[in-house]
């Protein structure tokens, strides 16, 4: 190779080496911005940054396989409907209410189109798209499994119940409407009642705007 070829290659491999140098700290800010909290679970979870972003890579290309799909009206109006009783539920008996709750969020995140046999997997992917909402899902599963072995305070379980809230509604979308023509959404549901009350101790209940995109 003549000395203008090996100048031409070894100007090709800086400028190749700089670019690859320069993508980087883009792709890891979009990282850090799409899971927000979960990047850094990840990173400390991982031997290094570079494994940890391996993995949050792979979630979003098995989340782009997913096919994902918006329930229909009648489908939203029972879920609102099942998540009222779940609420109700909490006053008498807050463990039955969370175990619920735990099988109701399960139930629903499978309808959309999300894998349910197991529980990393579901956890994992649900964090590509509902990062605002996913941290406090991620407790709230953790708390549920307490419960099951009986290890789970009354405080825990009320904090358990509003988190799982928050993906409900979430993930819910608009509230439907159902027969009798009244709006009945996961931010309308036993609203006031002693259940609410008992459940949040005011904390407000999200109300939920448009389906996320991932939806639509």
């Amino acid at each position: 190779m003549s000395t203008a070829g090996i100048i031409v290659l070894i100007i090709v491999v800086v400028v190749a080496a700089l670019a690859v140098a320069g993508w980087r700290p883009v792709r890891r800010r979009t990282l850090q911005r799409r899971f927000g909290p979960e990047y850094d679970r990840v990173v400390a979870e991982q031997p290094n940054r570079a494994a940890a972003e391996r993995e949050l890579r792979e979630r979003e290309r098995k989340h782009a396989e997913l096919e994902l799909k918006p329930l229909a009206p009648d489908a939203r109006a029972r879920y609102a409907a099942e998540w009222a009783k779940v609420q109700a539920r909490f006053v008498d008996s807050p463990s039955d209410a969370v175990r619920d709750g735990d099988e109701l969020v399960t139930r629903l995140v499978g309808d959309i189109g999300y894998p349910t046999d197991s529980d990393d997997e579901r956890l994992a992917l649900l964090s590509v798209e509902h990062a605002g909402t996913f941290g406090r899902y991620r407790d709230a599963h953790e708390i549920s499994l307490r419960n099951a072995r009986g290890e789970a305070s009354t405080e825990q379980l009320r904090r358990a119940l509003v988190q799982y809230r928050a993906l409900f509604a979430e993930l819910l979308g608009d509230p439907p409407v159902p027969q009798t023509g009244e709006p009945l959404g996961v931010g309308s549901v036993a609203t006031g009642s002693a259940a609410d009350h008992a459940i949040n101790n005011t904390v407000p209940m999200p109300v939920p705007g448009n389906a996320p995109r991932s939806l639509s």
